[in-house]
């Protein structure tokens, strides 16, 4: 598996961390976060099944992120998407008074964020040749 990497396999963990990142959050009505703070929302098994598995989706994503990128990656990749944030309010492409729109490209970036995450193992041995430890056979 670690051999196979290409674009699908990036498109596919991207899929996933995007899928991981609006279905917590996102500003329609239609996330985990805004049916637990609906006003008709009850705990019960349902609610507490769907949050266990984000958290646990979440779990996983942070931290294959932080193994394989680090605090300085995570920073970095954070203010490159920043700085292109600010590129495109700058370039007159994104009105900094939609806030709508301003959290919809956060949530997409983030959820790239991640998936460069869980990729970059892959990524780094392909530009450098270097391996991970973890990606060493037995």
């Amino acid at each position: 598996m670690a051999r196979g990497f290409n674009a699908g396999s990036f498109l596919g963990r991207w899929v996933f961390a995007a899928a991981l990142v609006f279905g917590t959050y996102n500003p329609t009505d239609y996330s985990y976060l805004s049916w637990v703070f609906s006003a008709n929302a009850t705990f019960g098994p349902v609610l507490a099944l769907v949050g266990v598995l984000l958290l646990i989706g979440w779990i996983i994503f942070l931290r294959a992120t932080f193994m394989s990128m680090g605090w300085l990656g995570i920073i970095l990749g954070a203010a490159f998407f920043s700085c292109l944030i600010w590129l495109l309010v700058d370039l007159g492409w994104l009105n900094i008074n939609a806030p709508g729109t301003i959290s919809w490209l956060a949530l997409l970036l983030l959820s790239v964020l991640l998936a460069v995450g869980m990729s970059w193992s892959h990524i780094r041995r392909r530009l450098t040749g270097q391996f991970d430890v973890d990606d060493v056979d037995d």
